[in-house]
């Protein structure tokens, strides 16, 4: 996917050479959705006298319905499966042994997300260690509050980042099967996920609803593969669209599931962790539709005073992505010890305030892009590496777990947050788990991550 912030290349120089059939649209998506999330973000928080925070949806569930909309996630998905298409063809295409082939598959996606991630997790883990050890996280009173919140808070938009480098490590065997059987594997997967929300909700089997946390996010990145293909196009996405909305219908007519297409705190049933059949619906609507306009998009796009801007957006959406709830916290913690209120939710003056709540965050996270973006250009960090020259098997068998190890690592962190000292243990998935343990195993698989490096020989 396109990037716009290479230390050596500008802005200009990128639009200028960008090939004419490249698919611009799903640049435009990819770099789109996560901004769309972020406003989302500040868009819906709330903070209570006590520093609880919350969502304004839940305080007005008229407006849970926007979720419809503006649940985008899977639309990253879908262009996830786009670029990973790319990275497979573009491997098969430079040669070299098969062995060790999938190390540098994961490697290189590992890296690209895992770098500005650990930085992003370093500086937290600082202010966390800063908060404990200055007292200012213990006790009811002053910020003691939302700092603790935040600490667990923040770093919960990892959860993204761990589904994501999983769902990436699954591209090469689901690239091969779509090769082999185009829609009919997005068909089994959309069956399957629908046939364990049937288990879950209806035979009272609530564990094995995680299994969708792997089904759903997998359906969407198929179809991504279709996408790149020609296959989900201005023909296809339609009727996908008219399908998938009649689907996302009857699921909330009849189904188990809440208007909400974003978890909500204190929610019996969230369509978002583990995701439902519901979402996928919503999900496979708003893909549909972004098919049906593509062409179109692609036209607009062309234009090189359009197409700068996304090139743009696309070089900051995931630094941007990153450090916008630290934005966001900065701005409430300054705002009380400054005694300013702010206005009671979906009250007429939070409404009014809105555009100006926005742009106030707009600063904070201007000056954190600034200062963070260097982490996520391409050429930082090491190196790709190379086409693989590898004899021996175990390269990638190792590298299959380490991603694994280190998806786990990253949505415990997800969960847990980053206040190591004060290691406040949260539940995951079947049990309760600290920080410091959450910490210990993403440690584990960001090792073994090094160790699966395979032989390999330069490019050319």
């Amino acid at each position: 996917m396109t990037r716009g912030n290479s230390s050596t290349t500008s802005v200009g120089d990128i639009v200028a050479a960008t090939p004419a059939d490249r698919d611009r649209w799903a640049d435009a998506i990819r770099a789109g959705s996560l901004l769309v999330v972020m406003l989302g973000h500040w868009f819906m928080v709330t903070v209570s006298s006590d520093g609880t925070i919350g969502n304004v949806l839940a305080v007005v569930p008229a407006l849970q319905p926007i979720t419809w909309v503006l649940q985008v996630m899977p639309l990253f998905f879908l262009v996830g499966g786009v670029a990973h298409a790319h990275t497979l063809d573009g491997l098969a295409r430079r040669g070299g042994s098969e062995r060790g082939r999938y190390a540098v598959f994961v490697r290189s996606r590992a890296r690209r997300l895992l770098r500005p991630t650990l930085v992003f997790l370093g500086v937290w883990v600082i202010l966390g260690l800063i908060a404990h050890l200055s007292g200012a996280t213990r006790g009811t009173a002053g910020q003691a509050p939302l700092l603790v919140n935040a600490l667990v808070m923040v770093p919960q938009l990892l959860w993204f980042v761990g589904i994501y480098l999983g769902i990436g490590a699954f591209a090469p065997a689901m690239y091969r099967w779509h090769q082999r059987a185009g829609w009919t594997a997005l068909v089994a997967l959309v069956v399957a996920a629908v046939a364990v929300d049937v288990v879950r909700f209806a035979l009272g089997f609530g564990i094995l609803g995680n299994l969708n946390f792997a089904l759903v996010w997998l359906a969407v990145h198929q179809a991504g593969f279709l996408w790149r293909d020609g296959r989900l196009d201005g023909r296809t996405g339609p009727m996908l669209a008219l399908v998938a909305a009649v689907g996302f219908a009857v699921a909330l007519r009849v189904g188990p599931y809440p208007v909400s297409m974003v978890g909500l705190p204190g929610a019996e049933v969230s369509n978002m962790a583990p995701p439902t059949a519901a979402l996928l619906a919503q999900g496979f609507t708003v893909i549909g539709l972004a098919a049906w306009v593509r062409r179109p998009m692609n036209d607009w796009l062309s234009r090189p005073s359009v197409w700068q801007w996304v090139v743009r957006a696309g070089g900051l959406a995931m630094t941007a992505f990153l450090w916008h709830l630290t934005a966001l916290l900065a701005t409430l913690v300054v705002a009380r010890v400054l005694g300013i209120a702010l206005p009671e939710p979906a009250s007429a003056l939070w409404w009014w305030t809105r555009p100006l709540w926005i742009l106030v965050l707009l600063l904070p996270t201007a000056a954190l892009i600034a200062i963070f973006l260097r982490f996520d250009r391409p050429g930082a960090g090491r190196g790709a590496d190379g086409i693989p020259a590898e004899s021996r098997s175990w390269p990638d068998l190792l590298a299959v777990l380490a991603v694994v190890v280190v998806v786990f690592g990253v949505l415990m962190v997800s969960i847990t947050g980053v206040d190591i000292l004060g290691n406040r243990p949260q539940f995951f998935l079947v049990g309760e788990v600290t920080p410091a343990v959450a910490f210990a195993v993403l440690l584990a698989g960001l090792g073994l991550l090094r160790v699966c490096r395979p032989r390999t020989s330069p490019p050319g």
